[in-house]
C-alpha cells in the first residue's frame, strides 16, 4: 500500500512539473511577447541582435522572452496589423507590440487596441526622452502615450559623389549650390544640359535627383514659405491654400520633373542611384544603410561609388524646416504581465547604450537626450561606418537646430562650404491623408472603416 501511495505522489509531482508548476523549485514559464516590425536588411539584423541580447540578460532576469518578426515593408506591416485587428479570415493573431506610424496607431486606438503607456513611466523616466518624440505619441493631445518612441529620423540629401565630381569640375557646381531648393534645381538643369551634350541625340539629358517623399517637400516647404497647409485637431482638418506658396512649391517640383531635371522610377530613389539614373536624392536619414556601393551600368558592368550626405535643401532666404519622423511602438492590450513585459523591453531598448547600437547600424537617431549627441556617439565605443557617421552627425545636428556640412571631396573645385550656423526649425508633421504619401510618418489620424 505504501509503495502504491509513493508511486501516486511521484506521478502527481511529475505532472506538476510537466505543466510548468513550481514543484521541486521549478520556476514558472517566461512571459513571452511578440513584436511585428517593417525592418529589413541591416536594420532587421541589428534589431534581432538586440532582441537576443535582451533575452539573454534582462529578459532572463525578469523571466521575459521577446520574439520578433518582420512583416516586410511598412505597407505590408500595416496590412497585416489591420487584418489581424479586424479579425479577417486567415489573419494572424495580433502581436503584443507593433511598429506603427500615427495613422495606424490612431486606427488601433479607436478600436481599443492601443495601451496608454504613460502610467508605466515615472516623470523622471519621461524627462529622459526628447520631449517632441514623446509628444508624437500623444495622439489626442491629452497626456496619453499611445506610441512609444524608439528611433527617429529626418531628411537629408544623399549624393553619389564619385559620379558627381566630373560634373562639378566641368560646370563649377558646388555643395553650397545644393543647399537650397532653387540651387538644387538649377544644378539639376545644368546636369541635364551637360549630359545631353555628351551624345548626338537631342534632349536625352539625365536627371540629377529625386525625392522619396512628396509630402515632406510640400508640408515643410510650405512652412518655410510662411504657410501651414493644414492643421489637424481632434480629428478635424483645416486647409489653408495660399496661392503664391503653392505656386512656388509647384514650380520647384512639377516643372523640374517635366523638364527631366528630376526623376523617379524605382520603388525608392536609392534604387535609382543603383542603376545610375540619378546622382542624388532627398530621403530619410534611416535610408543610409540602403545607399548602394556600386552603380550597375549594364548587366555585366558596374563601378564603385562613395556616398556624401548633405543637409536637406531649403528655400532660399527662409528659415529651414526639417521633418521629424520615424515609426514608434504600439502595445496591444493583454494581461498585466504582458504589458509590463512590453514596457520593460521598450525601456531597455531605448537606454542610451542599446539605442546607440541600433542607431549606428540603421541610421536612425536615438530618442533620449543622453544618447542624441555627437559626443555620446563618439564615446560609445561602437564601430561606426563612415557613411553612418556622416548621416548621424547631420541628423543629430539638425535635431538640435543646427546643420553641418561634410568636407568637400579632394577633387572638388574650390567653393564655400554650407555655413554651420544655419538654423533649423524641427517639426513633427501634422497627420496627413494617406494619399499624400506612401510611407510618411506622422500621417493623419484616420477613423477605421465601418465593418460590413
Amino acid at each position: 500500500m505504501k509503495r502504491i501511495l509513493r508511486s501516486a505522489v511521484s506521478l502527481l509531482l511529475c505532472a506538476a512539473v510537466a505543466l510548468g508548476g513550481t514543484a521541486c523549485g521549478r520556476s514558472k514559464l517566461p512571459t513571452t511577447i511578440t513584436i511585428w516590425t517593417y525592418y529589413n536588411g541591416d536594420q532587421l539584423e541589428c534589431f534581432n541582435q538586440l532582441v537576443e541580447q535582451f533575452n539573454s540578460t534582462v529578459g532572463k532576469e525578469k523571466n521575459i522572452r521577446v520574439e520578433s518578426s518582420s512583416q516586410g515593408s511598412v505597407n505590408d506591416l500595416e496590412t497585416s496589423v489591420l487584418a489581424a485587428a479586424e479579425g479577417k479570415v486567415g489573419a494572424e493573431k495580433l502581436p503584443n507590440i507593433v511598429s506603427s506610424y500615427a495613422d495606424t496607431a490612431f486606427t488601433l486606438d479607436q478600436m481599443g487596441l492601443a495601451v496608454d503607456l504613460s502610467p508605466y513611466l515615472t516623470e523622471k523616466e519621461k524627462s529622459a526622452y526628447i520631449a517632441g518624440f514623446l509628444e508624437e505619441g500623444d495622439l489626442m493631445n491629452n497626456g496619453e502615450l499611445k506610441v512609444f518612441p524608439i528611433a527617429k529620423s529626418t531628411e537629408l540629401l544623399y549624393l553619389n559623389v564619385t559620379d558627381f565630381v566630373p560634373f562639378a569640375e566641368a560646370t563649377g557646381v558646388t555643395y553650397a549650390d545644393l543647399s537650397t531648393v532653387e540651387g538644387l534645381n538649377e544644378a539639376a538643369h545644368k546636369y541635364y544640359d551637360w549630359t545631353d551634350a555628351q551624345t548626338a541625340a537631342p534632349n536625352d539629358g539625365k536627371a540629377l535627383y529625386g525625392r522619396d517623399a512628396l509630402t515632406n517637400y510640400l508640408l515643410c516647404g510650405a512652412q518655410e514659405l510662411g504657410t501651414t497647409i493644414f492643421d489637424a485637431e481632434n480629428g478635424v482638418m483645416t486647409l489653408r491654400f495660399d496661392k503664391p506658396t503653392l505656386r512656388k512649391l509647384w514650380d520647384n517640383y512639377y516643372v523640374p520633373y517635366i523638364k527631366g531635371w528630376c526623376s523617379a522610377s524605382g520603388k525608392f530613389r536609392s534604387d535609382d542611384i543603383k542603376i545610375g539614373s540619378l546622382l542624388a536624392y532627398v530621403g530619410s536619414s534611416s535610408s543610409a544603410s540602403f545607399f548602394p556601393t556600386q552603380v550597375l551600368t549594364s548587366d555585366t558592368e558596374s563601378h564603385g561609388i562613395e556616398m556624401a550626405a548633405l543637409p536637406c535643401p531649403s528655400f532660399a532666404g527662409c528659415e529651414p524646416v526639417a521633418v521629424q519622423q520615424g515609426a514608434g511602438m504600439v502595445v496591444i492590450p493583454g494581461t498585466e504581465d504582458e504589458i509590463s513585459a512590453c514596457v520593460a523591453f521598450l525601456k531597455w531598448f531605448t537606454q542610451p547604450e542599446n539605442n546607440l547600437q541600433f542607431s549606428v547600424q540603421s541610421g536612425y537617431m536615438p530618442v533620449t537626450y543622453a544618447a542624441n549627441s555627437i559626443s555620446a556617439l563618439e564615446n560609445s565605443g561602437l564601430t561606426v561606418s563612415e557613411s553612418i557617421r556622416k548621416v548621424l552627425s547631420l541628423s543629430i545636428d539638425t535635431s538640435i537646430a543646427a546643420s553641418s556640412t561634410p568636407p568637400m571631396p579632394s577633387r572638388m573645385p574650390c567653393a564655400p562650404a554650407i555655413p554651420c550656423s544655419t538654423r533649423w526649425r524641427i517639426v513633427s508633421l501634422p497627420t496627413v491623408p494617406r494619399c499624400w504619401s506612401g510611407w510618411l510618418p506622422g500621417r493623419p489620424p484616420r477613423k477605421p472603416k465601418p465593418s460590413s
